[in-house]
């Protein structure tokens, strides 16, 4: 080790080491910014014909703070191998530099030039078929980008940018930053500039991990980064690696869609069980068809399923009724055009899970549905949108959040849904990083409606973590929730804050269907949480208070009595329930569920099953049910409740996967 090592760890030389990786994070920063810019600019023609000047600067805002995190990576390749030849090889720092950003720099070009292209064939910035590309005949697939898509100009090009791009930053790297003249400060003084130095770039660094935010409670990612109404936009705040790290993301979750252990006779045995029908056939859909038992003759106008963020059952349970944060959903369930069913499981333990199942029909098979190419290739035969279009409604999905979430407007308008609305369309509207207030949600959905028949799916998301939602200045009155509460949880504000959102979004889902009442007496609407297991007064909250939702149907053709006595189930038989009441007698549809007015007296999801005075875990050998508030010895026939929690997985597995048909050709050839 050479003599002067210990002068290098002097102030100034870890300064001078720390102000080189400042100036590369923003050289990157400032890249991927001009990158977007031109990338916007150039591609003009894609924007929709609304956009303005105003959905522009929100794009370049948001995608900045986006590429803060991209550049806080990149930087981190050079400034690791730098950092530590900085003090053991400081002859070989400057290479480093260079040479590790040099490559970086090249990459980045390549991906940028290709990104034009990509956009124009795909109308997406880099997305999973980059993954699919990897199984196609690259011979040919190399010859394509030759002849079709400017290969050699394009790959020249970028050669050439990244050659100016490096110069710059070779400049950058060998100016030297004017320093203030501290040597001779007091000591006090300098401690202050240093301390002043490291807060500056503890900030940066968070900015950096948080893209563009001080906290993971308004970090923007590639999720939630689509913000406005312009599809474009949406795709053109992601610079090229957050579109590749979404692009992995998306396809990792697909691979990790594992398959279950049925056999093809399983299945076939397991479906016919279901339906009643005879096993005499390998194709699934016949046992998926269903007919209208009851129906009507006087369908309702309008019909909602709002699926409403985090609305668990608990708050509705006579336990907890002198807690006043559900006062208004109470008032509506008491209501003569209202029935209500308390024993309810959602799809899944995620909101993605919930629209799966509404929209699809399909319960959580371990398939990350809005993932599959089978999803977008047509809308599956249980789809809710086409069935509730054939039946002459328009048909609409809104959510309070933006479109790229999960890809959820691609997926829903790739299931029949013929309008999607995200909050983008909402214009400037209050809200967290995962959606607008649910006041101006509903707002927005009032607006569009017109004389004209229409099937609405509302997913809203003002309960949602980080509870940012200002509800005291909307009206919650939190000390008088604080002293409704035990002696032991009067002080948890965290838990006040959890209920007082809770409050407000019940609040304002009554409103709405209020609301929709006066405006038009002949709709109506069905709601349910889209999870429960977020929040409970107790810390170990038994089964039911834990998981369990709210299933209220109120509006036409809904009485008290409308539900079975003994009614019980999850969201895949919301469609199968509504058939029931917009549908004549003896329509034919396509479910797996079944309808709670009829026949539906259990639920079952990933993890749970239930019945009207039971829960329990799905996966234990023998069921062991748990009573549900209330109830006394809670029973279940674990044979009948075993085979109908097998068919539903079976079904929901093989049918999205692999359709309709029964064939183990086709299982060894995509595997499981």
């Amino acid at each position: 080790m050479s003599m002067n090592f210990p002068s290098r760890l002097s102030w100034e030389n870890f300064h001078r080491v720390i102000v080189e990786g400042l100036k590369v994070y923003a050289f990157y920063l400032a890249v991927l910014s001009l990158f977007r810019l031109f990338f916007i600019l150039w591609l003009h023609d894609y924007w929709g014909p609304n956009t303005g000047n105003d959905d522009i600067l929100l794009a370049l805002w948001r995608g900045s703070r986006l590429s803060m995190q991209t550049a806080g990576a990149l930087t981190l390749i050079s400034f690791v191998p730098a950092f530590a030849a900085h003090y053991l090889w400081p002859k070989v720092e400057k290479y480093l530099w260079l040479g590790i950003n040099g490559l970086l720099l090249g990459a980045l070009s390549v991906l940028y030039m290709a990104s034009f292209p990509y956009y124009r064939i795909y109308r997406m910035n880099f997305n999973q078929m980059i993954f699919t590309g990897m199984n196609e005949d690259w011979t040919a697939l190399f010859w394509t980008m030759v002849d079709q898509y400017g290969l050699l100009p394009r790959f020249a090009g970028a050669v050439v940018l990244a050659l100016v791009l490096w110069q710059f930053l070779r400049r950058l790297l060998a100016w030297e930053v004017p320093l203030l003249p501290i040597r001779h400060w007091p000591l006090w003084q300098k401690l202050a500039v240093r301390a002043t130095f490291l807060y500056g770039v503890y900030i940066a660094v968070l900015l950096g991990i948080f893209g563009g935010s001080l906290g993971w409670q308004t970090a923007v990612d590639w999720e939630n980064a689509g913000v406005t109404k312009d599809e474009f936009l949406n795709e053109a705040i992601l610079d090229n690696p957050q579109a590749i790290y979404r692009a992995y993301s998306l396809n990792s979750r697909m691979l990790a869609c594992n398959g279950l252990d049925f056999t093809m006779e399983d299945i076939r045995q397991l479906a016919a069980n279901l339906s009643g029908k005879p096993a005499d056939t390998d194709n699934l859909d016949v046992y998926l068809q269903k007919s209208v038992v009851q129906g009507t003759d006087n369908p309702p106008r309008h019909v909602f399923v709002i699926l409403s963020e985090s609305l668990a059952n608990w708050p509705l349970l006579d336990k907890y009724k002198d807690i006043p944060i559900a006062e208004d959903l109470r008032a509506l369930v008491a209501e003569q055009d209202t029935d209500y069913c308390p024993t309810f499981l959602p799809n899944g333990a995620s909101t993605v899970s919930a629209v799966t199942g509404v929209v699809t029909g399909w319960a959580d098979a371990n398939l990350y549905l809005t993932t599959m190419p089978e999803s977008f290739a047509a809308p599956y035969s249980t789809a809710s949108a086409p069935q509730m279009a054939k039946l002459g409604y328009d048909t609409n999905f809104f959510y309070a959040g933006p479109a790229t979430w999960e890809r959820i407007g691609a997926f829903t308008q790739a299931q029949g849904f013929a309008h999607f609305y995200s909050r983008g369309d909402f214009g400037d509207v209050p809200g967290s990083v995962w959606g607008c207030e649910d006041e101006c949600l509903y707002a927005n959905v009032l607006e569009r409606l017109t004389d004209a028949p229409s099937f609405n799916v509302i997913l809203n998301a003002s309960n949602h973590s980080p509870y940012d939602v200002d509800v005291e200045a909307k009206g919650y009155d939190k000390e008088k929730v604080r002293a409704a509460l035990p002696a032991e949880h009067q002080q948890d504000e965290e838990l006040l804050r959890e209920l007082g959102h809770y409050w407000y979004a019940q609040r304002e889902l009554a409103k709405f269907v209020r609301e929709v009442k006066e405006k038009y007496p002949d709709s109506l609407v069905l709601i349910v949480g889209d999870h429960g297991d977020r929040y409970n007064i107790e810390k170990q909250p038994d089964m039911y208070a834990r998981y369990g939702i709210p299933f209220i149907l109120t509006g036409q053709n809904v009485h008290k009595g409308t539900l079975l006595a003994d009614s019980a189930g999850s969201q895949i038989d919301i469609f199968p329930t509504l058939m029931e009441l917009v549908a004549p007698k003896g329509t034919n549809y396509m479910a797996l569920g079944q309808s709670l007015t009829t026949t539906s007296n259990k639920g079952v999801n990933y993890g749970f099953w239930i019945t009207r005075k039971a829960i329990g875990k799905a996966d234990t050998t023998p069921l062991v049910p748990e009573a549900v508030a209330g109830s006394e010895n809670p029973a279940v026939d674990d044979q009948v409740m075993q085979d109908y929690i097998n068919a539903i997985r079976a079904i929901s597995w093989w049918r999205p996967k692999y359709g309709p048909i029964l064939d183990q050709k086709i299982l060894d050839e995509k595997g499981r």
